[in-house]
């Protein structure tokens, strides 16, 4: 199944507190749980005005209808093509 690296802009998310990041987290796992299983959340990383998630979809649209249900900007969607880390150069 495909990954997607999205791209949210939420301004002052580097801000967010515990408790909110622990509400949105909340919100995405509702919403993925009335999706099914085809659509999963693997990580987040919040930076100071965005936060990008990775996640294994069948296809964009269901990111993007993903983002639609729970009410999250999804700015970008691109497909992880392939994954690359230090131990590449060996």
């Amino acid at each position: 199944m495909p990954k997607y690296i999205i791209e949210r802009e939420i301004p002052q998310a580097g801000n967010l507190s515990a408790e909110d990041l622990q509400s949105i987290s909340q919100k995405s796992c509702g919403v993925l749980q009335g999706m099914g299983p085809q659509i999963q959340w693997v990580q987040s990383y919040v930076t100071a005005d965005k936060i990008y998630c990775v996640y294994i979809a069948p296809d964009e649209e269901t990111i993007r209808e993903h983002a639609q249900q729970g009410g999250f900007p999804a700015n970008s969607v691109a497909a992880i093509k392939t994954i690359i880390d230090p131990t590449t150069a060996e």
